[in-house]
């Protein structure tokens, strides 16, 4: 099983368009981008949509066509992005409804959803205090 790394591409996208705003270039392009996230610009364009609908990203039409940061890198949390981006939170229970026949299929679905909401929170917190420019900042010194 693989994680989704839609947050990952997410942070990169908006981390190399942040390092690109302080080189003073505002308006990339997805091709642009994708060159640095070594991926398909569909994949991009996908991404950039979701933080354009939340409010992170802006795109332009016409001449000079593009995307660029709808906001200073420093006043985009990664809890922003993960709201952008994030499809449930980051744990899942069972798809289908366990058998309630057995102690442990009736009880598991109450267990669990206590401990992973006190997770996603501890989560929200931690990506609440970093913003996309320490990523950059954290990044770059790598």
């Amino acid at each position: 099983m693989s994680a989704n790394s839609r947050m990952t591409i997410a942070v990169h996208v908006l981390t190399w368009m942040a390092l690109v705003r302080g080189r003073g270039r505002e308006v990339v392009t997805s091709d642009q981008i994708a060159a640095s996230v070594n991926t398909n610009p569909v994949v991009i364009r996908r991404s950039l949509a979701d933080l354009r609908d939340a409010g992170v990203v802006v795109v332009r039409h016409g001449a000079g066509a593009g995307w660029s940061l709808a906001r200073e890198a420093e006043a985009i949390s990664l809890l922003d992005v993960y709201e952008a981006v994030r499809d449930g939170g980051p744990f899942a229970l069972h798809r289908n409804e366990p058998n309630q026949a057995c102690p442990v299929g009736r009880g598991i679905r109450p267990a669990l959803s206590r401990v992973y909401d006190h997770a996603e929170e501890a989560v929200r917190r931690e990506l609440a205090r970093v913003s996309v420019a320490d990523v950059l900042r954290d990044t770059l010194a790598a």
